[in-house]
């Protein structure tokens, strides 16, 4: 396998990436992936349009460490001046690449014409995406999907023709925008762009990735120069390591156990509170919990309780609690 390259970093044999993710891949949460062997990390995707309005929760996103590098800042937006803008400043935090978000299916963001309703409009996309490029020495890369439906998966021409802006690697969602999450994520067109012999920047796989066996098979089976996963992720950081583990010796690693889950999700808690707040930490924790927890028995009443408590002593008293109860 060739080794990749994006501008001037390189990365080890099968990188495997941890996918841009809204109200997910905050500081707290990628310090953990990091440690758990993600080779890459992205910040969680930022409005060009809120960044230039001095939007504290814009800016609030461009924070990161340097023990997280490498790192990439996404930006997303419709418009070339403002794309612009807020490539630049997102430039002055010294990341190692900034992404382009072409890909995003969520209605507000596609109702501006942002995400991955540029899809309808590649001429726009093109256009944009070589203005980004040229307004910074940092790598651009960009990420996007098959197309906008079933009808118009056009990825073959949209990953030259991004190629063509100066972009340094390109990440592909193996579904439509039209299908959202749902179905299952089809790797053959990923696979078809990576082994056009026009195309020669590194191409990365995205979708349905959940376990160490299907990132070796989506490497062996299509070629891909890198891997990336996204929900699989989510409150379950292990995932990295499980198929960092598998990829280089194809060695098998077991599932974490209770008091692994219980500290990491108690880590996460309280460094989601020192740099959000008590009120939104405690909030945004939320999501993570069914996942840290997933699989359990009888979890429910826990879960509840947790998501439902706005005491942080009560919350750390329950982590215990099922760290006691699942022994």
């Amino acid at each position: 396998m060739e080794i990749m390259k994006i501008g001037n970093i390189t990365f080890g044999p099968y990188p495997v990436f941890l996918a841009p993710l809204e109200d997910v891949t905050d500081l707290p949460f990628r310090k953990i992936c990091k440690e758990m062997g993600a080779d890459m990390m992205y910040s969680e995707f930022i409005s060009s349009e809120g960044l230039i309005r001095d939007a504290e929760k814009s800016l609030i996103k461009l924070d990161f460490t340097e023990e997280e590098r490498p790192i990439g800042i996404q930006i997303f937006g419709h418009d070339t001046a403002s794309m612009v803008k807020a490539t630049q400043m997102a430039a002055e935090a010294r990341p190692d690449i900034i992404d382009i978000n072409w890909g995003c299916p969520v209605k507000k963001v596609i109702n501006k014409g942002a995400g991955a309703g540029m899809l309808r409009d590649v001429d726009k996309m093109v256009e944009i995406t070589r203005a980004v490029v040229n307004a910074t020495n940092i790598p651009v890369t960009a990420k996007t999907r098959l197309g906008w439906d079933d009808t118009s998966k056009n990825i073959l021409e949209v990953a030259e023709r991004l190629q063509d802006t100066g972009i340094k690697a390109l990440t592909i969602h193996g579904r439509t925008r039209a299908q959202l999450y749902k179905g299952k994520a089809d790797w053959t067109l990923i696979g078809e762009v990576k082994n056009n012999p026009r195309m020669h920047i590194p191409v990365i796989g995205n979708g349905d990735i959940t376990t160490a066996g299907i990132a070796k098979e989506m490497f062996d089976k299509y070629g891909v120069d890198g891997i990336m996963i996204g929900r699989a992720a989510i409150g379950y950081p292990w995932i990295f390591r499980e198929v960092k583990g598998y990829l280089s010796n194809g060695q098998i690693i077991s599932p974490p156990d209770i008091p692994e889950r219980t500290q990491t999700c108690r880590r996460h808690f309280l460094e989601a509170l020192t740099y959000k707040g008590e009120k939104k930490g405690i909030f945004e924790m939320r999501k993570f919990y069914g996942s840290y927890f997933r699989g359990l028995p009888h979890f429910k009443d826990f879960r509840i309780k947790l998501i439902t408590s706005g005491n942080v002593q009560e919350i750390l008293d329950l982590l215990d609690q099922i760290q006691g109860f699942y022994r």
